[in-house]
């Protein structure tokens, strides 16, 4: 146990990347308070349990990720990234205090969340590729899969957390006051890259200016058969697989109908599990493309079983089983697409896997509402549960049939 834990957290020697993920596991708390909340303020306040509502609420977040492609990955590729964030964070931090602002005063109507929702959706589809290429600034390309796991370790952590403290603020002292908490969590990680050791910092090459910049990133990937690979079996599963909001709202309130505090149990308890797939992947040297083949099966298998499961506590297990299994397949092809990328590259090609995988929802998250609402919650897994063996059907197609392994920068 000695030798495995350094390990695991190898990471974190350096300064800049423990203040950053400090900070990080606040805000992304605030951010997990604030995604229950949304659901829960979308489906009992202002619709009567309308999926197809909170389906078009999730398209319109996710939505600038496919919109804003052409420009998310050069901005990356060129740009100071520190400064980037900064101004994507500070940004979701007001839209955040805003929207709180307007529900405790009594006046939020459903077309202002759907606003929010893409105006947060905009800086965050800027924010993504920058934020996970960053990270190789801080750490390094040696320690850069450990970096992207501990990233996600950060991330479900405050899932097992934020879900819970939702549901207490709901139930205690209303919605609103869940939106607020998450604009002052901004607060964290800006103030961890201002104490940042800029020398410190591994500034990688930046990419020149050029017009055809998006269609550069395309040509890169295309020639390259391992990341079209990936990139296909990103979109199936991010269109269709990764709409955890809705599969444990809808269930959570039409199935199980459970009140607030339930349902931000089922997201802390799927947390579980996305945790446990986190740590797996940060005491690996390096992920594989059996490591995206099994992580594709798992959650398939795991959608299946919630799609079936009679009661609560067993579709609480399954949601747990479909965590770890993506969170490992989504930081596979995290890390295996970057140290498969020129530096000068990683941007725009960071742009696509956001675009493929965040982008997709745009697609699925109205079809899974609609779904959800005329067929019901467990149809909405039964279409996850395809997605995803179709996916391990292509990577196993692709990936497994070269004789050389996936060629690393």
């Amino acid at each position: 146990m000695k030798k495995t834990v350094p390990g695991i957290f190898r990471s974190l020697k350096s300064f800049n990347f423990r203040l950053w993920t400090t900070g990080s596991l606040i805000s992304n708390t605030g951010t997990w308070i604030q995604r229950v909340a949304q659901d829960w303020l979308v489906l009992t306040q202002l619709t009567h349990h309308d999926a197809s509502a909170l389906g078009i609420v999730m398209g319109l977040q996710f939505a600038p990720q496919l919109l804003f492609l052409p420009w998310t990955g050069s901005a990356a590729d060129r740009l100071n990234q520190r400064k980037l964030l900064i101004l994507t964070q500070a940004t979701m931090g007001v839209l955040a205090l805003m929207l709180g602002a307007l529900t405790i005063a009594g006046a939020v109507r459903l077309w202002h969340v759907f606003v929010f929702a893409f105006l947060s959706g905009s800086a965050a589809a800027l924010d993504a590729p920058v934020r996970q290429t960053f990270v190789a600034e801080m750490v390094g390309d040696a320690d850069l899969p450990n970096a992207v796991a501990l990233n996600s370790t950060s991330f479900n952590a405050a899932q097992m957390i934020g879900p819970a403290i939702a549901g207490l603020l709901i139930a205690r002292v209303g919605i609103g006051w869940a939106f607020l908490l998450n604009g002052l969590s901004f607060a964290a990680v800006l103030l961890s890259m201002a104490f940042f050791r800029l020398s410190e910092l591994r500034t990688s090459a930046r990419a020149h200016r050029s017009a055809s910049g998006f269609r550069d990133g395309l040509r890169y990937v295309w020639s390259k058969p391992d990341l079209r690979a990936i990139l296909l079996m990103l979109f199936l599963i991010g269109t269709f697989g990764f709409n955890f909001p809705i599969f444990i709202s809808t269930m959570a309130v039409n199935v199980f109908h459970s009140d607030a505090r339930g349902f931000g149990l089922l997201s802390s308890i799927m947390a579980v599990g996305t945790l446990s797939g986190a740590l797996f992947a940060a005491s690996q040297k390096r992920a594989s493309s059996s490591s995206l083949l099994a992580g594709a099966s798992v959650f398939a298998l795991g959608c299946t079983f919630g799609a079936f499961a009679p009661g609560y506590s067993t579709f609480a297990a399954a949601l747990a089983l479909s965590g770890a299994a993506v969170l490992i397949f989504a930081n596979g092809t995290n890390s295996i697409m970057q140290l498969a990328t020129e530096p000068s590259m990683r941007g725009r090609v960071m742009a696509l896997r956001v675009g493929m995988g965040l982008g997709g929802m745009t697609i699925g998250a109205p079809i899974l509402g609609w779904v959800a609402n005329h067929f019901g919650p467990r149809w909405t897994l039964g279409i996850a549960s395809l997605a995803g063996f179709i996916a391990a059907l292509v990577g196993a197609y692709v990936l497994l049939r070269r004789k050389e392994p996936l060629a690393i920068q």
